[in-house]
């Protein structure tokens, strides 16, 4: 019988024992190789999510710098309007502009950094025939409204609250508010063209009017996309304040106040817009406000003893026609913007409507404090004219003291 050979059993369990090890470190390769991949995978979605969060929350940046070069530069003018009325800052095209709307007449270099070049120290105590200041009045008011309506669209792109989102439309009722705004002020400029070119100011009505529509157009075209488009932050649902629905207006006492103070405002403007110079029957002291701010001059009603007496003389004052209109339609656009801060903007289910509404508030406040500075500072003016402002200044006083209320407290 043959003898039985021994087997290589340490052979064998060290080959398996290779083998296994291999086998534990191709395992271990594809983990690591799946982590890494998982990593980067992460890293991809948290990016694409930053992102997302980013264009979602940040207002696009040709939107920021098209408000900034266009309401900015027309910002300009109306603060020039404001603090330093007369005072050329563009060149001849600015000058040309001033001479049509006779806002020259106020303003004096001629002693240096003691002059009063078309400030607030210019206004004068007593009215007369000779410092008209009712006229200087209408300018300043027309520089204080003009810049109110320009920050409204600045401050909100400059200073942008953590909890406004562009993407989630909060900027939405702004914008549109904005694009009828610019679009009402440029066809105003359009429809006394024919006068500018007569007085030489044509280039500098062709700027204004360029800077309103173009500005007008990329607001109107970033609002059709963001319509368009899926809103890239979904409204949800959330805790409304007490007694709040996702249809309730936001705050009913800045709704009184808008409807009662600017309802008022926006009465006066229209007669100064649409019908100059006709006098209303129930603002007292109506007649002398217009004889005041010389409406009677550039646009004395028909069968009148004014038509009788400036009738001839109304087309020569045709800059000054247009300076109180425009005035009267900055008025009005502000006002529109108040009622649809204060009285058209919903809560929603997100409790969005905050925001939206204190985007207008904040402006406002600002915008009433400006109106409010002017008229206290031409009280005492209007006051040796017969003319009392106090229940002016009080009306606007209140609407200041609830929009400070509602907007920054």
């Amino acid at each position: 019988m043959a003898p039985r050979k021994r087997k290589n059993t340490s052979n064998d369990v060290a080959a398996k024992s290779n083998v296994t090890i291999s086998t534990k470190e191709e395992t271990n390769d594809e983990k690591s190789a799946k982590l890494k991949q998982r990593e980067k995978l992460d890293t991809h979605v948290s990016k694409a999510a930053i992102e997302a969060a980013k264009s979602a929350h940040f207002v696009p940046t040709l939107l920021v710098i098209t408000i900034l070069v266009c309401s900015g530069a027309l910002a300009i003018l109306s603060y020039r309007d404001l603090v330093g009325t007369g005072k050329i800052i563009f060149g001849p095209r600015d000058e040309a502009m001033l001479e049509f709307t006779a806002s020259r007449k106020w303003f004096d270099a001629s002693r240096g950094w003691k002059s009063k070049q078309g400030g607030f120290s210019a206004v004068e105590q007593m009215t007369t025939d000779d410092n008209n200041m009712g006229g200087f009045f209408v300018r300043k008011l027309a520089g204080a409204t003009a810049l109110s309506y320009h920050l409204q669209k600045l401050y909100p792109i400059i200073f942008q609250s953590a909890n406004v989102h562009f993407g989630r439309g909060d900027y939405s009722p702004m914008l549109v508010t904005s694009v009828i705004g610019n679009f009402c002020i440029a066809g105003f400029y359009l429809s006394h063209f024919d006068d500018f070119k007569s007085s030489g100011a044509e280039e500098m009505g062709f700027a204004i009017v360029a800077a309103l529509i173009i500005e007008a157009i990329i607001i109107a075209g970033f609002l059709l996309t963001l319509t368009l488009k899926k809103p890239t932050l979904k409204a949800k649902d959330c805790a409304l304040p007490e007694g709040k629905g996702p249809k309730s207006i936001v705050s009913k006492i800045v709704c009184r106040t808008v409807l009662i103070v600017s309802g008022m405002i926006s009465v006066i403007a229209g007669r100064d817009f649409f019908f100059p110079g006709q006098e209303l029957p129930f603002p007292p002291y109506d007649d002398i406000y217009l004889e005041w701010t010389g409406a009677f001059i550039h646009s004395p009603p028909p069968q009148s003893a004014e038509a009788e007496e400036y009738g001839l003389e109304a087309p020569l004052y045709i800059g000054d026609l247009f300076i109180s209109r425009l005035a009267a339609l900055y008025l009005l656009v502000i006002s529109f913007q108040k009622l649809v801060g204060g009285c058209l903007v919903r809560v929603g289910k997100d409790n969005s409507g905050i925001a939206k509404c204190r985007m207008f508030w904040q402006v406002q406040c600002i915008s009433d404090a400006l109106i409010l500075f002017t008229l206290r500072v031409f009280a005492s003016a209007a006051k040796s004219a017969s003319l009392d402002l106090r229940w002016h200044i009080m009306s606007i006083g209140y609407e200041f003291f609830i929009l400070l209320l509602c907007g920054w407290m």
